[in-house]
């Protein structure tokens, strides 16, 4: 049931629902939340998916109307359950005093939520981003090496990035991004197109198609020089004509229309948007989105949860002390540096403050009372700051100087040091002002009234006053009328029908002089009023009112201050967080006695007793460390096949290597007793198994197309992850394939590149390897002890090979009935193989040979009772010698 335009005859046709159907048709494809009073009304269809989605009564305002609300001062929590729902949701508020209209009251709709333009601290997790993305494709067709131009936003901070990628690479890009929503050019039928559902639906983002003309470059030109107020992009970096500029423009003009779409045209509504800045991607070590997944870096794959994640390590007591240094620690995480610059300077500042505890102790209570300065900025750069908005900029700014003393004498943090000074400087005067205009602690809304502090205000400390001297008056004005007229029961009250009265009991209202006009009676009572008492309370109410409206102008006039400084105090929150995110990597390092690595230009990896980060947290002591080479002069093989059964370590010494490698990239300490990285572009992860059934692809199907992408792009500086490869199919096919993407690793034909790759398998065949590459293939095996049918897991990694998996031991350990185990072990023995030729070496040979087959499987070894049951000549014996025979 759409809310279409009320007719006379229409149950609808009333001044507020005609207003409400006038709202709806601009933003048909919201949820709208109108503002009636102490709640937010839903009626007809968006009734109905209120009803649905928050469980909220469903009633009717007039018969035929459906009609669902939620209480105003609990509308976020609300809010935050639609969004998760996926439903857009235009909120519109009373923008007039009830008080003051003359009929309907007027409102606007405030702001449109949506998933990727959330700014308010009810709607976001303060350690997480949502960022809104948009992509223009610069080429036809789709090839996966073709331009993809991008833009991203977070509307809580102002953080404005563009960067240019490939096809293949946008879905990574954004996810590592935080995009929450994608913008796209929508098709000549109102829909995305395919290549851009495939971009969101792998970066996880939602989509959101918008008219074509928005993304071309004129419009998206004229939006962004008209939104800055230049007349050229090149001032930013960018050239008028950049392919960047398009989905900039796109992003800003979606911006404009969610955050305000009712704001006056003449003032700003994102004055806290920095400009468009270039980000190169390939200043970034690339982890793409099933590495995230693999690596669990964000969250664990077993529950989802950032506990047992990487980034679980940096929270609780380690973690950041401010909302901004969380958010930095997040991504720095996602998107290590890529150069060794950058690299060694975070090292520097890290190591200062391990080996400094002093200077560590005194950063971090100065950092303790800082508040999330990006994001209230973000409100009062869209003109949503609260009171204790700006209370929390005053206080946070006013730290600035203690985070400044606290880093002095500090070589490493002097840019930082000198950077703070800078922004210290502008913004003392803003964070002096509003320390003298609020109240110390002020109310978390302008309506409730005490926000200024007095004496700020002549006309407001005026009205104040007489507000305050209300009470003596009254309490005055009350014994004289009981003295003056023989009414000692005589009582003074206030009620908002009738304002302040005069009660008499039944008794004495016999004895009420002609002065006393009745305006009420009451069982026991009566109730009247004296020109003197209305003619006070007409001076109150407008000492009331004068003191309300001069506490807005002046909130306003500070709210407008601070606004124009929102640049200012987006560079010092940015600031604030590196200093933040430093500390932390120091902390962690320090409390988890984490040494520093070295970082090389050579596309090698060596690592001393390394330790996964998050496993040797929980185990402590009972963490077996591990070594690892890959192209070093002492170890110059690339390729480490790694063998040996489940559950001895092998997936978690994958993890651990490639986490110490990220670690270094963003700077940290790690996990070893010492370790040299050599600079990496990307980390590639096969891990495990998963599926794309709601795409098509099996398992295996997605184990293959991930290995292709690693094939395709890993470098000579990259560092690969395989996990057993090939297991998802035959077991031949599995061994074929697995044999061939080694070789190819290792540099096989087509001049290949030579990643540094740690191969964990249970095709033992592969090991052979090594004895025709020793330069290139190094054999690792996970150590076990046995005792009888005992195992005991030693998780040590050691060279050489292994030719068991210990399948029906483990299976064994994890439960299985006795009888299928037993059952299990008997056939392995009957299963057992050999292979044409003598040992490995035949096998090796056939499989580098011209051959299409390799020789396994082909010679069982037969039961002797078996040979004695062919030898027998059943058409010549007697029924009692076959009996013998059985």
């Amino acid at each position: 049931m759409p809310a279409s335009p009320p007719t006379a005859k229409d149950p609808r046709a009333t001044p507020a629902m005609r207003q409400y159907a006038a709202f709806k048709e601009r933003h048909p494809d919201c949820v709208l939340f109108f503002r009636m009073g102490d709640f937010y009304e839903m009626f007809d269809d968006d009734a109905l998916v209120a009803h649905r989605t928050l469980g909220i009564a469903l009633t009717e305002r007039t018969k035929g109307v459906p009609m669902a609300g939620v209480p105003h001062h609990s509308v976020e929590g609300y809010l935050r359950r639609m969004l998760a729902a996926g439903h857009r949701v235009a909120v519109c508020e009373q923008v007039q005093d009830p008080k003051e209209a003359s009929g309907v009251v007027e409102r606007a709709v405030t702001r449109v939520l949506t998933p990727g333009t959330l700014s308010e601290d009810g709607l976001l997790d303060e350690g997480d981003a949502a960022a809104l993305g948009a992509v223009c494709f610069l080429d036809p067709g789709d090839d996966p090496a073709g331009r993809v131009s991008c833009a991203v936003v977070d509307a809580s901070t102002g953080a404005f990035i563009v960067f240019d990628t490939t096809a293949d690479r946008a879905a990574d890009e954004l996810a590592r991004r935080d995009v929450r929503e994608l913008l796209v050019a929508q098709t000549a039928d109102g829909e995305a197109p395919p290549r851009a559902r495939r971009v969101a639906e792998a970066s996880g983002a939602a989509l959101t198609p918008r008219p074509a003309w928005q993304f071309r470059t004129d419009e998206a030109l004229e939006a962004l020089l008209g939104h800055f107020r230049v007349a050229t992009l090149a001032g930013f970096g960018l050239g008028d004509d950049d392919p960047a500029v398009a989905p900039a423009g796109a992003c800003l003009r979606y911006l404009i229309e969610t955050q305000a779409p009712d704001a006056d045209p003449g003032r700003s509504a994102l004055a806290h948007l920095a400009p468009p800045r270039r980000d190169d991607p390939d200043d970034a070590l690339v982890l793409d989105v099933a590495s995230l997944r693999a690596l669990e870096i964000l969250q664990t794959m077993r529950t989802g949860a950032p506990d047992g994640s990487l980034l679980g390590l940096f929270t609780g007591r380690s973690a950041p002390r401010t909302p901004m240094g969380r958010r930095l620690i997040r991504q720095w995480l996602v998107r290590p540096l890529a150069r060794r610059e950058p690299i060694e300077e975070r090292q520097g500042a890290v190591a200062t403050l391990v080996e400094d505890p002093r200077v560590a102790d005194d950063l971090d209570a100065a950092l303790k009372p800082i508040q999330d300065l990006a994001r209230v900025a973000g409100r009062v750069g869209v003109g949503r700051a609260s009171p204790r908005d700006l209370a929390a900029i005053g206080a946070s700014l006013a730290r600035l100087q203690e985070v400044r003393d606290s880093i002095a004498g500090a070589p490493a943090l002097a840019r930082l040091a000198e950077s703070l000074d800078e922004r210290r400087a502008a913004l003392t005067p803003i964070a002096q002002r509003i320390a003298r205009t609020l109240v110390e602690s002020p109310p978390p809304s302008l309506r409730d009234g005490g926000v200024i502090a007095d004496g700020v205000d002549a006309a407001l400390d005026e009205a104040r006053a007489m507000m305050r001297d209300a009470s003596a008056y009254l309490a005055q004005y009350q014994t004289r009328v009981a003295e003056e007229f023989d009414l000692p029961g005589v009582k003074i009250g206030f009620n908002r029908v009738f304002g302040y009265y005069l009660e008499l009991t039944k008794a004495q209202a016999r004895s009420a002089p002609d002065v006393f006009l009745r305006k009420q009676t009451l069982k026991n009572a009566e109730r009247y009023i004296t020109p003197e008492l209305k003619a006070f309370e007409e001076k109150i109410t407008g000492a009331e009112s004068s003191a309300q409206r001069r506490e807005q102008a002046v909130f306003s006039a500070l709210a407008d201050a601070a606004r124009a400084h929102a640049p200012d105090v987006r560079a010092a929150a940015t600031l604030i967080a590196q200093i933040d995110a430093l500390a932390c990597l120091a902390r962690v390092a320090r409390a988890r006695g984490w040494s520093r690595p070295t970082i090389t230009d050579e596309p090698i990896l060596e690592i001393r007793d390394g330790a996964h980060p998050v496993l040797s947290a929980a185990l402590g002591d009972r963490f077996v460390p591990n070594d690892a080479a890959l192209g070093t002069p002492d170890q110059p093989a690339r390729l480490a096949l790694i063998t040996g059964p489940n559950m001895a370590g092998k997936s978690t010494y994958l993890r651990q290597v490639a986490l110490i490698a990220l670690l270094a990239h963003t700077g940290s300490w790690v996990p070893a007793r010492s370790a040299t990285v050599g600079l990496t572009d990307r980390i590639f992860t096969r891990v495990g198994a998963d599926d794309a059934l709601h795409a098509g692809q099996s398992t295996f199907m997605v184990e293959m197309v991930e290995t292709a992408s690693i094939l395709h792009h890993a470098s000579a500086r990259s560092l690969v992850i395989l996990d057993e490869v090939g297991r998802g199919t035959s077991t031949l096919d599995g061994l074929a394939l697995a044999w061939a993407i080694a070789e190819r690793l290792t540099g096989d034909g087509d001049a290949a590149p030579t990643p540094r790759t740690l191969f964990a398998t249970h095709y033992h065949e592969l090991t052979t390897l090594e004895d025709d590459r020793p330069d290139r293939v190094r054999n690792l095996h996970v150590t076990v002890r046995e005792w009888g049918d005992e195992i005991v897991f030693l998780h040590r990694i050691e060279p050489g090979r292994t030719d068991r998996s210990y399948g029906v031991h483990v299976a064994r350990l994890a439960g299985l009935p006795a009888s299928v185990v037993a059952r299990a072990r008997g056939l392995l023995e009957t299963l057992a193989v050999t292979h044409e030729g003598a040992g490995p070496a035949s096998l090796r040979t056939a499989a580098r040979s011209p051959a299409p087959r390799m020789p396994l499987f082909t010679e069982f070894l037969e039961h002797p009772a078996l040979a004695d049951l062919r030898g027998l000549d059943l058409d010549t014996m007697t029924p009692m010698q076959a009996f013998d025979a059985l």
